[in-house]
C-alpha cells in the first residue's frame, strides 16, 4: 500500500500522529520531546549547523589533506566489540567498538574506543552518514571517533543539499537525522497555510523576515549566516508576545481592578517606624516610599521587593501590612514552607512586641483561628499556601505580601485576589537579587524596588573553598572560634546521607555526633531539619539564637529568615551540591552582628562538573548579592534561575537572556505602544495576535482573568 502524501497546506493544529512515517513507537518518542503538533515541530529548532564539504566518495577520501574533515555515505558491512564481553566493574566501556562501512568505490574503517553501548546501535546493513577526520590504516582509509547517524529512507544527502546540515534536540531512537526528515518534508507545507500574528508593517519597519520566510530559513539554510536574521525575527516574535502579556496585566490592574486608599501622612509614618529597633537604610526609606506611594491609589499595587542577604526584606513588608493595619483594615504575609512561615511570624511578633497589632500564624500544623480572622479579630495573618484554601477568608484584606513569589503558581498568587475586582494590594519579595535583565521577563509586570544596601557596621564575610581532605583543619580552627565565644553553622546537604544518584554523603544526625566527639567535646551542638516537629525546631532554633547551642548542624531549613548576630563561621559540606544562590543565602546567615569579629564561610567541597567548578569559583570572590544573581544566570541561564523551573515562566526558545536586552527593549516598546492604543487587544487587527498569545501563554502569564 502506498504511504500517504503530505497535504498541499498543513495547519499548525495538526497532529504530528497525521505525518507519515509516525507510526505508535515515533510518536512516542516525539511526544517525549513535547512534540504534539506541527506547531510545535516548527518550533523545534536546530541546537546548532554542520558545515559538510559534501559526502565524498569513500575512495577519494584518501586523497584529502593529513587530518582533514570528511564525510561520507555508506552501508554497514561487518562490526565487531575488542574489550571484555561481559562489563567488568570500573572496565565497562574499555574496548572499541569497530565498523566497516562500504559504497560504491571502496571500504572505510570507523573505531569508537570506550564505547561499549554501540553494540546495540549499530548492525550490519545499516546505511550511515559518517563525519570525522580521515587517517591511513593498512592502506584503508580511517575515522576515529567520527559523528554518525543512520540514515532513514528519502533522508537527503548532504552533499547535494548545499553543505549545511541542522543538528535538532533528540532522544534515545529519535536521533536528529529522522527528526530532521520529519521537518524537511512538512516545512513547506507548514508555512503555506501560515498565519503571520505579528502586523506585517511592523516586522517592515525592524527590517524582518516575514515569518514564513524565518521558518524557511531557519530549518533549511543555505549559507552559513542565513539563519541569523530568521532567529532574530523568531525570537522577536516570543519576546513581543511575553511582553504584550505582561502590559494587557499592567493595563487590567490599572484600569479594570480597584483597591482600597490607604491613608498616610508623616504621623502614620513616624508611629509604623516607632515600631523598629532600629533606623532604616537609605535603600529601605526608598522601598518604604515607593510602596506607600502605591497604597495611597485607588488601584491595586504589583510590585517586587528584591534585595541582598541582609539587606532587611522583612521591615520594609512589614511597614506595608502596618500602613494596611493602621487603616483598620487586615495584612497577610504568605511564605512557601512552614518552617519559612513560622520564622517571618517569631521575628514580626518580636519587632510588634506591646503593641496592639493582632497576629496570627496559619499553617497546616498551626490552622489559627479562622473565624476570628473572618470576623475581623487578627490584624496580620502569617501562614503558607493554608492562607489560600476556601475555608480562610478575610474580613477586610488590603495588604498582600508574597515571600519567594517564584515557588507559588500562578493560581495560587491569583487567588489571594478574590474573583471580583476589589483586591488586596500585593508586594512580592524575594531573597534572590535579580539581575536586570531577568526581571524584565519574569517580573516584567511588576514595578520593582531594590535594596541595594546593608544595615551599617556589618564586616564582610571571609570566604574559604577547601578540599574534603582539610576538612579537620577546618573544624580545629571552627572550634578555637567557639571556645572565644562565637557560634558556628554547619550545613550538610541531606537529613540521611544519601544523595539523588545513591552516592554517600554526611547525614545531619551522625555529623553532629561525630563533631561533638572529636571537636566540639564540651559545646552544645543541636540539630534542625525539616523533618523536626515545628515545635522542636523551633525550640533549637530559640535555644541557639539565645546562645544555650553553640554549634547547629543543619541542612537547607536554615537559609533565609534566621538571624543570629553571634553566629560567625559557618561550615558547607559538599558544596558543590548546592546552587549559587542558595550558597550565597546559606552565607548570609553569618555576619549579621556588628560585633566587628571576622564572620567566616569554608566551602568543602570536590566538583566534578565544569559548572560546578563555576559557581565555587563565584562565591569565593564575592559577597555581592547582586553580581552573584548576574553569575547564575550565566551559569544555569534563565530558564533555570531559581534551581526549580519557575512556576509560571513563559519557555523562551529562541530569545537568550541578557545577550538579547537589545531585541527585548525593542520588543517592549512595541508592546506598550499596541497596548496604550489598544489596552485589551480586542481591535480586530489584533484578534489573531490575541489568540496566540492567550493560546501560547494565557495560562502561564496568568491572563486568563483578563478574558
Amino acid at each position: 500500500m502506498a504511504e500517504p502524501q503530505q497535504p498541499d497546506v498543513l495547519p499548525p493544529t495538526t497532529p504530528v500522529a497525521d505525518l507519515p512515517g509516525v507510526g505508535p513507537q515515533r510518536l512516542k518518542l516525539l511526544h517525549r520531546l513535547g512534540l504534539v503538533s506541527v506547531a510545535d515541530l516548527l518550533r523545534h529548532y536546530p541546537l546548532r549547523y554542520e558545515q559538510y564539504a559534501g559526502a565524498t566518495p569513500i575512495v577519494e577520501l584518501e586523497a584529502l589533506p593529513k587530518d582533514a574533515v570528511g564525510a561520507t555515505r555508506g552501508t554497514v558491512e561487518k562490526v565487531r566489540w575488542v574489550g571484555p564481553q561481559v562489563p567488568l566493574r570500573g572496565r565497562g566501556n574499555k574496548g572499541r567498538f569497530e565498523a566497516t562501512l562500504q559504497d560504491d568505490t571502496g571500504t572505510l574503517l570507523l573505531t569508537w574506543f570506550n564505547a561499549a553501548y554501540l553494540r546495540d546501535k549499530l548492525h550490519p546493513g545499516q546505511v550511515l552518514d559518517v563525519q570525522g577526520k580521515v587517517k591511513s590504516f593498512q592502506n584503508y582509509p580511517q575515522m576515529v571517533n567520527p559523528k554518525w547517524s543512520v540514515v532513514e529512507d528519502g533522508t537527503p544527502d548532504p552533499g547535494k543539499e548545499g553543505g549545511l546540515v541542522p543538528v535538532y534536540p533528540a532522544t534515545d531512537g529519535l536521533p536528529s537525522a529522522v527528526i530532521a526528515k520529519l521537518i524537511g518534508d512538512s516545512l513547506d507545507a507548514a508555512v503555506r497555510g501560515l498565519e503571520d500574528p505579528i502586523p506585517a508593517e511592523l516586522a517592515e519597519h525592524h527590517g524582518m523576515p516575514k515569518l514564513a520566510d524565518a521558518f524557511r530559513t531557519i530549518h533549511r539554510p543555505t549559507h552559513a549566516d542565513d539563519h541569523k536574521a530568521a532567529r532574530r525575527r523568531l525570537a522577536f516574535n516570543e519576546l513581543l508576545l511575553l511582553q504584550l502579556g505582561i502590559a494587557l496585566k499592567r493595563a487590567h490592574v490599572r484600569h479594570r481592578l480597584r483597591a482600597p486608599e490607604l491613608p498616610f501622612d508623616d504621623a502614620i509614618d513616624q508611629r509604623i517606624r516607632q515600631r523598629f529597633p532600629f533606623p532604616m537604610t537609605g535603600a529601605q526609606d526608598r522601598a518604604v516610599g515607593e510602596i506607600a506611594g502605591d497604597l495611597q491609589r485607588p488601584f491595586p499595587m504589583n510590585r517586587l521587593l528584591h534585595g541582598d542577604v541582609g539587606a532587611g526584606k522583612t521591615v520594609v513588608a512589614l511597614y506595608a501590612m502596618l500602613m494596611a493595619v493602621v487603616a483598620q483594615k487586615q495584612a497577610a504575609l504568605m511564605a512557601p514552607t512552614e518552617l519559612l512561615a513560622e520564622q517571618h511570624f517569631a521575628s514580626i511578633r518580636r519587632m510588634l512586641e506591646g503593641s496592639d497589632v493582632r497576629i496570627e500564624l496559619f499553617t497546616a500544623n498551626q490552622p489559627g483561628d479562622r473565624d476570628v480572622l473572618r470576623g475581623g479579630g487578627i490584624d496580620i495573618a502569617v501562614g503558607t499556601h493554608a492562607l489560600l484554601s476556601e475555608s480562610v477568608a478575610f474580613h477586610d484584606l488590603a495588604v498582600a505580601v508574597v515571600d519567594e513569589q517564584h515557588r507559588f503558581g500562578v493560581r495560587q498568587r491569583a487567588a489571594l485576589r478574590g474573583e471580583n475586582e476589589d483586591c488586596p494590594h500585593t508586594l512580592v519579595m524575594t531573597a534572590t537579587p535579580i539581575p536586570r535583565t531577568l526581571s524584565l521577563t519574569l517580573f516584567g509586570d511588576l514595578d520593582v524596588s531594590t535594596l541595594d544596601e546593608l544595615p551599617p557596621g556589618r564586616t564582610p564575610v571571609t570566604n574559604r573553598v577547601v578540599v574534603p581532605l582539610q576538612a579537620d583543619e577546618v573544624y580545629a580552627y571552627a572550634a578555637t572560634r567557639v571556645q572565644r565565644g562565637e557560634q558556628a553553622y554547619v550545613v550538610v546537604p541531606t537529613i540521611d546521607g544519601e544523595g539523588a544518584s545513591g552516592q554517600p554523603l554526611k547525614s545531619v544526625n551522625e555529623h553532629a555526633a561525630l563533631l561533638a566527639e572529636r571537636f566540639f567535646a564540651g559545646h552544645t551542638v543541636g540539630v534542625v531539619h525539616g523533618r523536626l516537629k515545628p515545635e522542636e525546631r523551633q525550640r533549637v532554633m530559640d535555644d541557639f539564637r539565645a546562645g544555650g547551642v553553640d554549634v547547629l548542624v543543619a541542612t537547607t531549613v536554615i537559609e533565609v529568615g534566621v538571624d543570629v548576630p553571634n553566629a560567625t563561621v559557618m561550615v558547607i559540606e559538599h558544596a558543590e551540591r548546592f546552587g549559587l544562590a542558595q550558597l550565597h543565602q546559606l552565607r548570609g546567615r553569618i555576619g549579621r552582628g556588628t560585633n566587628q569579629r571576622r564572620p567566616l564561610c569554608v566551602f568543602i567541597a570536590e566538583p566534578t562538573t565544569e559548572d560546578a567548578t563555576k559557581r565555587l569559583d563565584a562565591i569565593a570572590s564575592t559577597n555581592d548579592g547582586f553580581k552573584i544573581a548576574e553569575h547564575d544566570l550565566a551559569i544555569r541561564g534563565m530558564g533555570d534561575f531559581f534551581g526549580t523551573r519557575q512556576a509560571g515562566a513563559v519557555p523562551l526558545r529562541l530569545a537568550r537572556i541578557p545577550e538579547d536586552l537589545d531585541l527585548l527593549k525593542l520588543a517592549q516598546r512595541d508592546a506598550e505602544a499596541m497596548v496604550g492604543a489598544d489596552p485589551s487587544l480586542t481591535d480586530s487587527k489584533h484578534a489573531l495576535l490575541r489568540r496566540v498569545l492567550m493560546h501560547q501563554h494565557g495560562e502561564t502569564l496568568g491572563l486568563i482573568d483578563i478574558g
